[in-house]
């Protein structure tokens, strides 16, 4: 402990504890395999062979003596009264786990190190999910991922050019705090000219970097509108879930509230009460406040995945009743792909339904450390760019050159990624999420009431 610090050995200690515990005591295997889920079995090859009054022969001189040579595909009516049976969801139904180590390299805060790790295999989640679309055959989910990705690049560069005192990201003061450090760093180079191509990069990056995501939360957001409206469905007489399910719908909407200076900050300064002027929260309680109303709402989207999963896994029952209504006949395979299909997807609906919340704490809880806030109410000390520290590092005479090369790059580092710079892009994350979520399940409510049935 002496030699590692007291955070790396806890962690170590709690990353070995919770890899011997994984295969007995799992979140993840509690949330869906607890038995509060449950799916549809398919109907075994020998009820519907009774169903459609074709008996399975018995050996080959049986076929032989009937006239048939090779056993056909069974076909059955549509309208077969075949009943779906229902068994809880097991692990072997949601079997996918993957694990991964890592350890810091220097002794640091630990939970940036986690929250960091935490978002980059969100983002590797949406990444393996997005591929299997463009991995498909059929080109739709292809040309749909693609045309929201340029269609949110655009939404993208729009936004940057917001300006703050309508949406307070905080990009304009983290721009400048951190062009104010590079300019020493620049000049002694003599790179005047490359100080507007960085700030130009990094809005550009931005943009790109809101493309990707918004490409990423396009099929997340229209399984969850599609799962929003099943769940609506099934609990008609429970109106305190279905006003818990409308909350965690509209929750990416107040998370874009909370970054709309006139609506939250200004509304808070100066409420319209009459001709008395008082505030009813300071700024730095606010920007808590705004924190943990992030957590709260992450929290009540989690509070709400079983109803989404359920409402997916009850597609199995709603397919065939909407075979039954067909006229003609259907081979028996096919209807066991069909109720099938629905289960063993399951694991990408739940990840699709996890990862863009994940995503969303992480950055949540990364803009609270990083960005120097707090999660107390009362007044915070407020932030100034340091021009000198990019330049400045603590280098002592007799040091190796190898340590004092390490401090100049710790030193230069420190002074770019100021705190006025990661609130300003960890907030852009935030709410471009928020707003990608929000854009995608409007659009997915309105195709599955409007253009899916037609």
């Amino acid at each position: 402990m002496a030699v590692l610090g007291v955070q790396l050995v806890v962690t170590l200690l709690t990353a070995t504890l919770m890899h011997r515990l994984a295969p007995h005591c799992s979140f993840a295997r509690w949330l869906l395999c607890n038995g509060s889920l449950f799916r549809y079995k398919h109907p075994s090859e020998e009820e519907l062979r009774a169903l459609a009054g074709k008996p399975r022969p018995r050996g080959r001189k049986e076929r032989w003596a009937n006239g048939l040579s090779e056993e056909k595909p069974l076909s059955v009516p549509r309208d077969a009264p075949f009943q779906l049976e229902t068994c809880p969801l097991t692990t072997v139904d949601a079997l996918e786990a993957y694990y991964y180590m890592l350890g810091p390299a220097k002794e640091t805060n630990i939970a940036v190190f986690w929250c960091l790790l935490t978002v980059t295999f969100s983002i590797k989640m949406f990444l393996t999910v997005t591929r299997l679309y463009f991995s498909a055959e059929e080109g739709g989910e292809r040309s749909v991922c693609l045309t929201f990705a340029f269609l949110f690049l655009l939404l993208a560069m729009l936004v940057q050019v917001v300006r703050e005192e309508t949406l307070e990201l905080g990009l304009e003061p983290g721009l400048a705090s951190m062009t104010q450090n590079l300019e020493p760093l620049l000049k002694k180079q003599g790179w005047d000219w490359a100080l507007p191509v960085a700030k130009l990069a990094i809005r550009v990056g931005l943009a790109v970097v809101g493309s990707v995501l918004g490409a990423f939360l396009t099929f997340p957001g229209l399984r969850l509108a599609q799962t929003h409206r099943d769940a609506l469905t099934m609990s008609e007489d429970r109106p305190m879930l279905q006003f818990l399910l409308h909350t965690s719908f509209l929750s990416p909407l107040f998370i874009l509230w909370l970054w709309t200076k006139p609506i939250a900050r200004d509304f808070l300064h100066q409420p319209p009460f009459g001709e008395t002027h008082f505030s009813l929260l300071s700024d730095s309680a606010f920007d808590s406040g705004r924190l943990w109303l992030l957590v709260v709402l992450c929290l009540l989207r989690l509070a709400v995945t079983r109803p989404h999963l359920q409402a997916y896994l009850c597609l199995a029952k709603a397919r065939v009743e909407q075979l039954r209504r067909e006229a003609g006949r259907i081979e028996a395979r096919e209807i066991q792909q069909r109720v099938v299909r629905v289960y063993c997807y399951v694991t990408v609906v739940s990840l699709q339904y996890l990862t863009p919340l994940i995503l969303t704490l992480n950055c949540t809880l990364l803009l609270k450390t990083l960005g120097g806030y707090s999660w107390g109410l009362g007044p915070a000390p407020l932030l100034s760019p340091d021009p000198s520290s990019a330049s400045a590092a603590p280098i002592g005479s007799g040091g190796d050159e190898v340590q004092q090369t390490a401090a100049r790059i710790a030193g230069a580092l420190g002074g770019l990624l100021t705190p006025l710079f990661l609130r300003g892009v960890l907030a852009y994350l935030i709410w471009w999420t928020a707003a990608c979520q929000l854009l995608a399940s409007l659009f997915g409510l309105y195709f599955h009431q409007h253009l899916a049935g037609s």
